[in-house]
């Protein structure tokens, strides 16, 4: 049944009006002329619905969300459609990014009512924020085998009206069921014949054609990829290396890479890694960078080291935010995402045709076009996707300076249309990893620039986001909003450590033994252990969720384990321990139920078990100290601990190394395994066979 659309009368919304220009967040001013009255999340919106007696309507995006475009194109800018969701509606408009608190329980919610989840999400609340019904995109009439928006209003406000029982029920029953996601399925502790078993039932999913998780979407599962690669280290079959290579070798030269601009998109709506959703997300590329540095470190494939090189030159041109707007004033943080759609059109900043290859590059044109899938009828939508994927093997030297003339000339050719949309807004837990992978970069590549680029973006968030002694969330343009989640502590804790073992410069040790403390007063859970997503004092949640599982962002929980091991072998100090040992028996239950989504818990969990503490007594910048530091970084060591400490620094007395010294007043390395620690090592070559060897080829 269709419904005849009428505007409202002039106070149908209540006297509301849309608020979202007083914003800071890119997609919610994305929406501040819209005819919705939207209403950012918050106290003053849920008073305004128990006030009117109106149920709410929760819609939650982000700015590089293609389908939250088409929504807000088809359904938000129209003014009858608008009219009726004022008339019958609160609305709160919610960026996911800013509010990923908000975002896991209503996500969750859907997905308890049987739905998938998604972006745009739209929930309907009752004026207390308990969720009752909800869905993701609707279309402005029906389409797709999906109800239209305004059916969806009127029968969803008929209900509220009339059926209260009906409402009550779905929201006793939901608010139960989410009660769940604060409880833990506990166990035993973690040993590395688990992780095993893990890893070898996980490469059992990938398709050893075209890489990555079988089917169709495809993710890249950075954390997936990285306990693969972890478990074929520590001796496991060949088929977990391959699984991790050939992804990435296909993901690199697909359609997902941008072979112009570098950087990932978010994923591929295809098996074969052609189209993606063009979209780029900071937090993407940090976790492929880290993953990519072990794949070279092990492989020293030329392929892997490109695109490291192109991405991080991606990162600093394009990806760093600005102080005020202004586009001149670089804060030093890295920004959050580029959007998908150029102009209303998806990719359309991204794509070629046949034509315009040929006008640009002459008599370059036919090798070019032979190399990156170049044709008249194109790949995707009549325009060609630039991919490698049929000739993945990079080419001689001489035709892979040709191709790279080729590709500068298209880049800058590409830079003069008009660009997609930047949200340039920072996130504290998206920086923390890509200043940690930044930092672990760097010293590997010899390219101090990247070092300095990670530890400028650190001090911003140490500068501009801690208030009153707290870490927040997001920061734009001069403001700083919203409490800091478990995510945002953890990987900058996490980064600080990398910046620490990059540096040796104790401030990054001192600053994230302060966060973790912080995690531990606010955030764990001290009846069933375990930290929550949200502070124990934040405002307006109807339960605090809590979760080992990763998302496209890896598990708080699980990089607040990589931080805790990692700081009880740099330390020395056994809290850190028993909270880490803690921490893995809150959710270790979960490995019989869905090991899935545990990749990081559990790569956090074998450097507990399993950490190489290299230690270097000498002089950071001397030639000697700095040759053993390059001798370990070259190698892949994923459970690495490293130290560099003055001839007359002590290191902690629990530490296996406590009272070793220097060999013949000579720059000399420990490696040491447990409790057990090598005979003093003096020479790289000395210290890599220490270290297993050299890297595999």
């Amino acid at each position: 049944m269709t419904e005849q659309l009428t505007s409202p009368p002039n106070d149908a919304d209540g006297g509301l009006s849309n608020r979202l220009g007083a914003e800071t967040s890119p997609y919610l001013l994305q929406h501040r002329d819209n005819p919705v009255a939207w209403q950012p999340w918050g106290e003053e919106a849920f008073d305004r619905a128990r006030e009117t007696g109106k149920p709410v309507l929760l819609s939650v995006g982000y700015a590089a969300c293609h389908w939250c475009h088409v929504m807000a194109h088809e359904c938000f800018e129209s003014p009858e459609i608008a009219g009726l969701m004022n008339q019958l509606f609160v609305n709160i408009k919610v960026d996911r990014e800013e509010r990923p608190d908000v975002d896991s329980i209503y996500q969750a919610a859907l997905a308890l009512l049987g739905e998938q989840g998604g972006w745009p999400l739209t929930m309907f609340l009752t004026p207390e924020g308990e969720p009752f019904w909800g869905g993701t995109y609707f279309p402005p009439s029906p389409r797709y085998g999906r109800p239209g928006l305004p059916q969806v209003l009127h029968g969803i406000a008929e209900i509220y009206a009339n059926d209260r029982a009906r409402v009550t029920k779905n929201t006793t029953a939901l608010k139960d069921a989410l009660a769940s996601l604060s409880q833990n399925q506990p166990g035993e502790a973690i040993t590395l014949p688990m992780i095993d078993q893990v890893a070898n039932r996980l490469v059992r999913e990938f398709d050893m054609r075209h890489g990555g998780i079988a089917g169709a979407p495809k993710f890249p599962q950075p954390a997936i990829m990285k306990l693969l690669w972890r478990a074929w280290k520590r001796g496991g079959p060949l088929s977990l290396r391959e699984a991790c290579a050939l992804t990435m070798t296909k993901m690199s030269q697909g359609g997902i890479y941008d072979h112009l601009g570098g950087g990932y998109a978010r994923y591929s709506v295809d098996a074969v890694w052609l189209a993606p959703h063009f979209e780029k997300m900071l937090y993407d590329n940090a976790q492929l960078l880290d993953l990519l540095g072990w794949l070279w470190q092990d492989t020293k494939d030329p392929l892997y080291e490109q695109r490291i090189r192109e991405t991080v030159a991606w990162t600093l041109r394009e990806m760093i935010a600005d102080l005020d707007g202004s586009g001149t004033s670089p804060s030093g943080a890295f920004a959050a995402t580029l959007d998908a759609d150029s102009e209303g059109e998806e990719g359309k900043f991204y794509v070629w045709s046949e034509e315009e290859i040929d006008s640009l590059l002459g008599d370059e044109a036919q090798l070019f076009k032979a190399h990156y899938d170049v044709s008249a009828r194109g790949n995707w939508e009549g325009k060609t996707i630039l991919n490698r994927t049929a000739r993945p093997e990079l080419a001689d030297a001489d035709t892979e300076r040709r191709l790279a003339d080729a590709r500068a000339r298209l880049f800058a050719e590409r830079s003069k249309r008009i660009w997609p949309g930047w949200d340039d807004k920072v996130l504290a837990d998206w920086n923390g990893l890509m200043i940690a992978a930044l930092a672990e970069l760097g010293p590997l590549f010899a390219e101090p620039d990247w070092l300095a680029a990670a530890e400028t973006a650190f001090a911003f968030v140490c500068r501009e986001m801690v208030r009153d002694g707290r870490l927040h969330h997001s920061w734009r343009h001069g403001r700083l909003k919203h409490p800091a989640t478990l995510d945002d502590y953890a990987n900058m804790t996490v980064a600080a450590l990398a910046l620490f073992e990059a540096t040796g410069s104790r401030a990054y040790l001192d600053q994230a033994e302060t966060w973790i403390d912080a995690l531990d007063r606010h955030y764990w859970d001290a009846d069933q252990g375990g930290y929550f997503l949200t502070a124990a004092d934040t405002k307006g949640l109807i339960v605090r969720t809590k979760t080992p599982h990763d998302n496209a962002v890896p598990s708080g929980n699980g990089m607040a384990l990589t931080a805790l091991a990692k700081l009880f072998y740099l330390t020395g100090k056994e809290a850190y321990r028993s909270r880490a040992e803690a921490l893995i028996t809150a959710f270790s239950g979960e490995i019989t139920r869905n090991f899935f989504p545990l990749a990081t818990l559990l790569n956090g969990a074998e450097i507990l078990i399993s950490a190489v503490q290299i230690v270097i007594i000498g002089t950071r910048g001397e030639p000697e100290t700095d040759a053993l530091v390059a001798a370990t970084r070259g190698l892949c060591l994923p459970n690495r601990i490293l130290q560099v400490i003055a001839p007359d620094e002590a290191l902690p007395e629990s530490h296996p190394a406590h009272g070793k010294t220097q060999s013949e007043a000579r720059t000399t390395a420990y490696v040491c395994h447990g409790p057990t620690c090598s005979l003093p090592i003096t020479d790289p070559a000395g210290l890599v066979t220490a270290l297993g060897g050299a890297p595999a080829s």
